[in-house]
């Protein structure tokens, strides 16, 4: 197994990519040479490898957001471009979806890739979310690495533990190339 190689300015873009890195790893390293913290690790990660690869800073992508309170919320309210799960909505969605709201992962892409929409296509859509999630396996973001790889682990290992699926994913972490789970990767439990 090659060594993990250290995270720093001296190392070149493609390796820097070739590897899993934590995103505490990352914001350490854009604290520590300048480079912005916001957004969410495929945005951090992109910023490193433009500055590892040009030694330039990506400045971070500003948002305006506008207020909306929920008074203004009605069932055939626009949902806006810049759409933001904030209290007021959640006040909303709870208010006509009941107590059991929750802004999950699939509700929240709808929400933010449908602007124009109304609320009450958002209410219809997040019921139509709940039954597909019953109804079958619900994709994971490629974001959440870990996620889809203990997933993939438990459908091909019936039987083996949470603790066998971690220290599979710790050694495959630490390897060059993708982390997607690999049969193979079981031969570091024996």
């Amino acid at each position: 197994m090659s060594e993990r190689p250290e995270l720093n300015k001296n190392l070149d873009a493609e390796t820097f990519k070739e590897y899993y890195w934590l995103k505490e790893e990352l914001i350490d390293f854009c604290r520590k040479y300048g480079l912005p913290v916001s957004g969410g690790k495929l945005d951090i990660t992109e910023r490193i490898a433009y500055y590892l690869e040009t030694g330039n800073i990506m400045r971070a992508k500003s948002v305006s957001r506008k207020s909306v309170s929920v008074c203004d919320i009605t069932e055939e309210t626009k949902i806006e471009s810049d759409f933001v799960c904030s209290e007021k909505h959640r006040a909303f969605f709870k208010q006509h979806i009941g107590n059991s709201f929750s802004f999950n992962v699939a509700f929240q892409k709808w929400l933010k890739s449908n602007a124009g929409k109304t609320y009450k296509d958002a209410i219809n859509a997040y019921y139509t979310i709940l039954e597909e999630k019953k109804n079958g396996k619900t994709k994971i973001d490629k974001q959440f690495e870990y996620n889809t790889y203990i997933r993939d682990f438990f459908e091909d290992n019936k039987g083996k533990s949470l603790d066998d699926a971690i220290k599979c994913w710790k050694f495959k972490k630490q390897l060059k190339g993708h982390n997607k789970y690999e049969r193979s990767d079981l031969d570091i439990l024996k």
